[in-house]
């Protein structure tokens, strides 16, 4: 598998990283065999890099990770880079109530995430969300101490605006951003992948089948558990859904003419937009990262990309990409 470099102060990886939260939360019942199988698939197939957060089940997703690498062959446990999201306040029930930045509770998460992972280590940790009454400068400063102390190698950030970045990027060297990237989510490109690019730092583009909804294998009659984040979404209710199944379709003849899957057509196109950004794949099972790693053998030429921005213009989708309350949490949306 080719590698891709998380910015010019980030650590090098595989073309594709796991995104592990699905194995944990928010989208309905999963198998915990089958999460440890496909975390070891994806190891074998040359991915590098582990998405997780210490959010995700509230720890379970951590715990998960911890089984995977204990239980993999030593090289592949040597070559995984942890990816770490933090800060995000959840109740018993599992309602998020805020994100928490301060420097001493980063610290602290810090240190329940290396237990948890069974690690002396974190490669790349971020905030999930900024914390609106914390500066950016002090929870970054407080990452870049546990680099000082060897306990993080890399400062990441998620889901925040250029201006944002550049104010990180003041305090210590950032890797990456993490974020929204897919065909139907193309809000970075006016000015955040940009101000990303002049400062060196690379892109984790997380949803880039949108959580299934472009993936070909999602139906307007499909039922979702009532633990399933989608049944909130804006994307996949409705009229929205009715456009954007519509908008897969158009996509579905492109891919069939290069005779690929839908899915993996719209990987390869966040493939396709540059080699400082790296495609998470949320893959729960071993048949749906069979199919994603297939995109690293579909190679989209100039007529392909025109197709496909015409049939999936920027702007394309009907719907917010989360309900109002969240995406009221987004820096990159501001």
């Amino acid at each position: 598998m080719q590698t891709r470099t998380l910015g010019t102060t980030g650590p090098q990886t595989s073309a594709l990283g796991l995104g592990c939260m699905g194995m944990s939360a928010l989208y309905g019942d999963s198998d915990r065999t089958e999460s440890l199988a496909t975390v070891h698939a994806a190891l074998d197939a040359g991915i590098t890099l582990l998405d997780t957060g210490d959010f995700y089940g509230m720890g379970h997703n951590e715990l998960l990770l911890n089984e995977a690498l204990r239980t993999a062959p030593a090289a592949a446990r040597d070559n995984a880079l942890i990816s770490v999201k933090f800060g995000a306040l959840r109740t018993v029930e599992g309602a998020f109530t805020g994100y928490d930045g301060r420097p001493a509770a980063v610290k602290n998460f810090a240190a329940y995430s290396l237990q948890r992972l069974g690690t002396d280590h974190i490669d790349v940790y971020r905030i999930a969300r900024l914390d609106p009454d914390v500066p950016v400068e002090e929870t970054v400063g407080a990452i870049a101490e546990l680099i000082e102390a060897g306990h993080v190698r890399h400062v990441g950030l998620s889901e925040v605006g250029a201006e944002t970045l550049r104010r990180a990027a003041a305090v210590a060297p950032v890797s990456d951003l993490q974020i929204e990237y897919s065909l139907i989510s193309r809000g970075i490109e006016e000015e955040i992948l940009p101000t990303a690019r002049e400062l060196g730092i690379g892109i984790t583009a997380y949803g880039v089948l949108s959580r299934g909804l472009i993936s070909g294998h999602f139906s307007r009659d499909r039922k979702l558990a009532a633990n399933d984040f989608r049944g909130m979404s804006p994307r996949f209710q409705g009229d929205n859904l009715d456009h954007n199944l519509g908008l897969v379709e158009a996509l579905r003849a492109i891919a069939e003419r290069k005779g690929a899957s839908v899915a993996q057509t719209a990987i390869a196109w966040v493939l396709a937009r540059g080699e400082d950004i790296v495609p998470l794949i949320g893959a729960r099972t071993r048949e749906r990262l069979t199919e994603a790693l297939g995109a690293l053998d579909v190679t989209l030429d100039a007529a392909d990309l025109a197709a496909i921005e015409q049939a999936v213009p920027a702007g394309a989708a009907a719907g917010d990409r989360y309900p109002a309350n969240q995406m009221a949490h987004l820096d990159s949306e501001r």
